[in-house]
């Protein structure tokens, strides 16, 4: 009798541990920065940037996560100063499970880059995101022993469908590494889900979405005339749940121009500490952006997952708006890396 009443509840209380313990993150963190921290945005050489990325993990366990991120930034300057404004948004989608566990997310993003130096690139942002996300799953999918016996699964406070508003801030420092323009860092802090939405398929007000701090960093330098090194990484903290991101990729020019170089070739190697090595290899061309990488789970799980976690790829694309008289291809200071 217990089994048969509270089967599905079990279930659903099991997901929402899950929702409220992590959040939707990708290994290939450095593609998806308003997730990150919208104070982000607009940080690239360049006027405006899609990027996509389509992540699939643990088919070896269950049915999978099927998780995809989709956004867009259109940066320009404002003033007489050199200071910048960034428009820009970001679309989530994640699926998962055999009961189609799903989450859309639909947030708008602003940013505005101050000045600090009209000398050098120099930069502080603060930027703001927020807009509507919707859970739900497919009850029909879902068979506990009283769908044999009455039809139903019996568990009529069970909602398969809500909707909340959620929201982030945040703040970035850009500026150069050395004298070459090229040589660059950034550092940022965000505050995510300031607005605690309620979080329940039981209409239950005490469950709420944890905010969640994220610090990150980057730094970018020269090796050789042809070559660099790109290090990123990510902290995040969301209640008493840590996750800790970084890695390094070595970037080489292949042409015959140096300075503007047909490809650019990088690899190199990621870490979430405790949980997985990712391997990345990455090509530009032409303003495009082409990433792979895979997940090998170092974790407890790694015996049921024979060691499999999960792939990503990415495709992104910046490009400057030439008709602008003050584009960035034109600006000697923006916000860039």
């Amino acid at each position: 009798m217990i089994k048969r009443k509270y089967s599905l509840l079990l279930l659903l209380l099991c997901m929402q541990g899950i929702l409220k313990a992590q959040d939707i993150h990708f290994s290939q963190f450095f593609e998806t920065p308003l997730l990150r921290n919208p104070g982000l945005a607009g940080i690239f050489t360049g006027d405006f940037r899609l990027q996509m990325v389509y992540r699939d993990q643990w088919r070896s366990v269950t049915d999978g996560y099927k998780t995809g991120s989709l956004n867009g930034e259109y940066k320009f300057p404002i003033g007489k100063s050199d200071d910048f404004l960034t428009f820009g948004g970001q679309f989530l989608f994640d699926r998962a499970g055999t009961a189609a566990l799903t989450q859309i997310s639909i947030l708008p993003a602003i940013n505005y880059h101050k000045s600090l130096s009209g000398e050098q690139n120099r930069y502080l942002s603060l930027g703001f995101m927020g807009g509507v996300v919707n859970r739900n799953f497919d009850r029909s999918k879902i068979t506990t022993d009283n769908t044999y016996n009455g039809g139903t699964d019996g568990e009529t406070l069970v909602i398969p469908n809500y909707t909340y508003l959620d929201g982030s801030v945040g703040m970035s420092y850009n500026s150069n590494l050395t004298q070459d323009p090229k040589d660059n860092f950034y550092l940022g802090l965000a505050y995510h889900h300031f607005t605690k939405p309620r979080n329940s398929f039981f209409r239950d007000p005490t469950v709420q979405l944890k905010p969640k701090w994220v610090a990150s960093a980057g730094f970018r330098f020269g090796v050789t005339e042809s070559s660099y090194i790109t290090l990123q990484a990510d902290h995040s903290m969301q209640d008493k749940y840590q996750e800790t991101m970084a890695g390094a990729m070595y970037g080489m020019n292949i042409g015959p121009e140096i300075e503007k170089p047909e490809y650019v070739l990088h690899g190199g190697l990621f870490i979430r500490w405790n949980d997985a090595l990712i391997p990345v290899i990455k090509l530009d061309y032409s303003g495009f952006s082409f990433a792979f990488s895979y997940d090998v789970n170092i974790s407890r799980l790694k015996p049921a997952s024979l060691g499999h976690g999960g792939y990503e790829f990415s495709v992104s694309y910046i490009g400057f708006s030439k008709r602008m008289s003050r584009s960035a291809l034109n600006s000697t200071l923006c916000p860039r890396f």
